[in-house]
């Protein structure tokens, strides 16, 4: 018969996708999704959608906040140059670049000629 290679290669098949059907079905539920699991989707997706738009909302106003608060920072100072005191600070220091220059590295020491490998 010719159909015996198709049905030894065929119930091997069929025997382990039901063994794998039955394995996961302790995991995951293999039934089709109903219509509440759509639903509940749905609403689940709405109520995320409105709680980023309410945040996106709150970060737009708190952005609008800290920008005022920048321009009025910016108009009690005005536009003046004057240097800002800060009390702690280390005094400023003075470069004189032509006044001090660090040593020269003091020179190589010189190598022993070689010749055909054998030190002089």
């Amino acid at each position: 018969m010719c159909y015996t290679g198709v049905i030894k290669r065929i119930i091997p098949f069929a025997l382990t996708f039901a063994l794998g059907l039955f394995i996961a079905s302790f995991f995951v539920p293999i039934a089709f999704p109903s219509s509440s699991w759509r639903s509940s989707r749905r609403a689940n997706r709405f109520h995320e959608m409105q709680r980023l738009r309410l945040e996106n909302d709150d970060l737009r106003e708190k952005n609008r906040l800290l920008r005022s608060q920048n321009d009025e920072l910016r108009r009690s100072i005005g536009d003046s140059d004057a240097e800002f005191v800060i009390p702690d600070a280390a005094p400023p220091v003075d470069f004189e670049f032509d006044a001090h220059h660090p040593p020269q590295p003091p020179k190589k020491p010189n190598q022993p000629r070689h010749r055909f490998g054998i030190a002089q």
